[in-house]
């Protein structure tokens, strides 16, 4: 029988691993795959376990994935983002969660289903979102900002509903107000207690766990610390994930800290995995063939509301539609934490089998979707941003004057506006384009010759009468936009000069042979005032320095490349 057991769970992890190679090169996230795994080993597939089985050990997945959640968890970050995180987080988690409340009441459901079910749809995945926007390089854009700022509410809310399920579950006695207060400070006194805990026992305990130099020591003494709290949370009637939370939590804030998330990730990843095919193992496909179209009905309905509730929200705090849209489509997904929420309220039997099931099966499917749905988002966006540009009509077709030493700039954000400044006081007439509404309109009424249009437009760059320019001013970094634009300005306007502003020099000569005249990297640039600074302060003769600026610029910057290494400290 035991070496029937070891075979089974050697088969079980060699699928997992054909499985993660296979759906990683379709660029699907590793989750598809252990939920993969379960629905084979489970009583859909062969029936090697049952999800019982995994069950105890899967739960401390959990456990660990809420330790790293506390861990990142850090309060001057959420203080620094406060308005986007209580205020746009919290809206989108509750609008959402109320109207699928009403949904699911609608249908006939139990006022606690609709909860838990509204409370599973309304999380979106963090994993997903974080690692599709870092690979993209857009969480310092404005819509990864926004999506970074849901997602991190998102996370939170997950520790209340970690209190809540357990309550829910008392079909004994009605839910009064009262047993929900008493499991509040039954939370409160945790709270306390585990802060007194990690301030004064903690420091201490790492500190002589960090002088005995000892690798296997802190790997144990980390797991011991996320495992005692959260049995400490259960033993008060809690959740052993809210404890492990807290933990973290306390922990995020200490010098140990990327040391501590990089001993738990290993043991986190492989429970994790465990605890995602213990969640493959909850569906039956019978069901699943049974209610196939409504599940895609859900599926439609929840990617669609999710997305729609997120932009209506994005839209009433001003946001422009390209970036409103572009983070709804982001988050339109339904996310892992989500499968934590249908597993406990499965196990508290808060949901039946057909119900979680179906959902379950939502929640794969969207997050089948969302990795195309976040690498197209932007592009999306743009494209429904030109079906709306015939609201827009007036401020497409602009009066092209008759001047002949006409600037054209394309872009018109921080850097966009400081030369149009320049050019005004110098009485140089210039257009500008833009693809921000609001932007547009702010700057129209306060009278600026500005236009909203894509650049990457032909019809849009003629009717501003793009081959009168005697220069294009490119201030906008985004590649892909500059990889249209550039030819386009180029085949229209083939004697103008074209400035393109960029970040850095690492695309310059691939800018140059696409049609640019000039490049100008923002920080080679600013190199270069500061030596000129220098220089002119030593007493080099200004005409000697401009000679030496212009040679760098035409060299392609020679001197500002090829430095000797630094040498990289462990504590830097």
């Amino acid at each position: 029988m035991e070496h029937g057991f070891l075979i089974q769970i050697l088969l079980m992890l060699v699928i997992a691993i054909v499985a993660i190679a296979l759906l990683r090169r379709m660029g699907l996230p590793a989750i598809l795959a252990y939920l993969l795994t379960g629905v084979v080993s489970g009583p859909s597939g062969f029936h090697w376990f049952t999800q019982q089985q995994m069950q105890s050990v899967a739960e401390l997945g959990v456990v660990l994935l809420m330790f790293t959640l506390g861990l990142e968890f850090s309060v001057p970050r959420l203080w620094a983002m406060r308005r986007t995180v209580f205020g746009l987080g919290s809206a989108q988690v509750v609008v959402t969660t109320l109207l699928t409340m009403v949904v699911a009441l609608l249908c006939g459901l139990h006022w606690i289903e609709a909860l838990v079910i509204g409370a599973a749809i309304a999380l979106s995945s963090t994993a997903i979102v974080l690692k599709l926007l870092n690979e993209q390089g857009w969480l310092r854009r404005r819509h990864g900002e926004l999506s970074v700022s849901v997602l991190l509410f998102q996370d939170l809310a997950v520790v209340p509903l970690l209190i809540l399920l357990p309550l829910l579950a008392n079909n004994d006695e009605p839910l009064m107000l009262a047993g929900i207060a008493f499991a509040l400070l039954k939370g409160i006194l945790a709270f306390f207690l585990l802060m007194a805990f990690g301030k004064w026992a903690l420091p201490r305990l790492f500190d002589e766990v960090a002088r005995s130099r000892s690798n296997e020591l802190f790997v144990l003494s980390t797991l011991v610390v996320a495992l005692v709290t959260g049995a400490f949370t259960q033993w008060l009637g809690l959740s052993m994930a809210l404890g492990a939370f807290m933990a973290g939590m306390l922990l995020g804030e200490s010098q140990y800290r990327r040391q501590l998330e990089a001993d738990i990730r290993p043991f986190r990843d492989l429970l994790m995995g465990l605890f995602f095919i213990s969640i493959g193992m909850m569906l039956n496909f019978e069901l699943v063939m049974h209610f196939w179209w409504q599940i895609l009905l859900i599926l439609l309905a929840v990617v669609f509301g999710k997305a729609l509730i997120i932009h209506g929200l994005l839209r009433l705090i001003d946001e422009p539609f390209r970036i409103a849209l572009s983070t709804a489509m982001s988050l339109a997904q339904v996310g892992e934490f989500s499968f934590v929420i249908l597993a406990l309220a499965a196990n508290y039997r808060l949901l039946d089998n057909e119900i979680s099931t179906m959902l379950v099966m939502v929640a794969v499917l969207s997050m089948s979707i969302s990795p195309w749905l976040v690498r197209h988002s932007v592009d999306i966006a743009k494209w429904m941003l030109g079906i709306r540009q015939s609201q827009h009509r007036d401020d497409v077709v602009p009066i092209v004057t008759d001047d002949h030493d006409l600037v054209v700039i394309f872009g018109y954000g921080r850097v966009g506006q400081t030369i149009a400044r320049f050019l005004k006081t110098e009485a140089v007439p210039y257009l500008v384009l833009d693809l921000d509404p609001t932007r547009v309109s702010e700057a129209r009424r306060a009278g600026e010759p500005i236009y909203f249009g894509d650049v990457c437009k032909r019809a849009i760059l003629k009717q501003m009468g793009i081959k009168r320019a005697k220069m294009i001013v490119i201030t906008f970094c985004e590649s892909r936009s500059l990889e249209e634009a550039l030819p386009l300005c180029k085949l229209l306007a083939p004697d103008a000069k074209i400035l393109v502003r960029t970040r850095d020099d690492s695309d310059l000569d691939r800018l140059q042979k696409a049609g640019a005249s000039q490049v100008i990297p923002e920080s080679l640039e600013g190199s270069l005032m500061l030596v000129s600074q220098v220089l002119h302060q030593c007493g080099v003769p200004l005409a000697r320095i401009l000679k030496r600026l212009e040679s760098e610029r035409r060299n392609h910057y020679q001197f500002l490349h090829g430095f000797f290494r630094e040498l990289k400290l462990t504590s830097a």
